[in-house]
């Protein structure tokens, strides 16, 4: 049974939940903070206990797959049941991957986390359109039968990210306004929001593109890397109803204490609505 398009399910969860999505970052520095060996039984608890105090009330998990890959395939192991367990308590997983390839080998990234039966299916996927935006046609069409949602890697958060997305395209046009209007026309037509999104830093200051893509706009550094709920509105302009604001460090410090890390998530969630709520 297909499930209800990404981007309808997105919408019902943030304005239940809350327009938050936090990310399962085990960094070995996080696991030491935590008190747990950089191994994967610290791996487990740490992962189990973030899924624990955060997956029935946030709008979305986005596990990093590299800090499960790490260990190999006990790590993935870990990964799975995360994602399984995330997805029946009701938060939405984004598997923050930024997988990006052609031909076969993008269609069997896409069959590892946009197909219902991979033990690895996701809510969505990061991906990287800089192959070109039709490299990710496999991705985009598995998502659209799954029922699942893709991320678009457009304007990152990463200072480097610039010297290729902000280049000009042959037509004149910023190369991430040409990802972007790609993704435009991927959720044309779409309510209430399309299941294509775009990553889109939360630390540029401002954008200097068009965001109208009528998709879900996943805005990381918010917390650690220095952005604020209050800066959304200056980043995002008249699109910031749409964004998913990313933190990770700035609740998973809290931990291992799961009333912290339900607090630091509420208060991150209060913030954003504060932020967004007269737009």
């Amino acid at each position: 049974m297909t499930l209800e398009p990404f981007g309808a399910r997105l919408r019902h969860a943030m304005d239940t939940r809350g327009p938050l999505c936090v990310g399962i970052d085990p960094h070995a520095s996080l696991l030491t903070a935590w008190g747990l060996p950089d191994d994967v039984t610290g791996l487990e608890r740490f992962t189990r206990t973030v899924v624990e105090a955060l997956a029935d009330r946030v709008a979305v998990l986005k596990p990093q797959s590299a800090f499960f890959e790490r260990f190999g395939s006990r790590g993935v192991a870990v990964l799975e049941k995360a994602v399984e367990e995330a997805r029946a308590a009701g938060a939405l997983v984004l598997m923050d991957a930024k997988r990006g390839d052609i031909g076969s080998t993008m269609a069997a990234y896409a069959a590892t986390y946009l197909d219902k039966d991979s033990p690895l299916f996701s809510d969505a996927v990061t991906v990287s359109p800089y192959l070109g935006f039709g490299s990710l046609r496999p991705a985009l069409d598995a998502a659209a039968v799954s029922g699942a949602g893709v991320f678009v890697l457009a304007l990152t958060s990463n200072p480097e990210g610039a010297e290729v997305q902000r280049a000009t395209a042959a037509d004149g046009r910023p190369l991430a306004q040409l990802m972007l209007d790609h993704m435009a026309a991927e959720n044309a037509g779409a309510e209430p929001l399309g299941s294509v999104g775009a990553v889109v830093g939360a630390t540029l200051g401002h954008a200097g593109v068009d965001l109208a893509i009528n998709g879900p706009l996943l805005a990381p550094g918010i917390g650690a890397q220095g952005a604020t709920p209050a800066d959304l509105p200056g980043v995002f302009g008249d699109a910031v109803r749409n964004v998913v604001p990313s933190v990770s460090r700035g609740v998973l410090r809290h931990g291992p204490d799961v009333t912290g890390l339900r607090e630091a998530a509420e208060r991150f969630a209060d913030e954003v609505r504060a932020a967004v709520s007269d737009r």
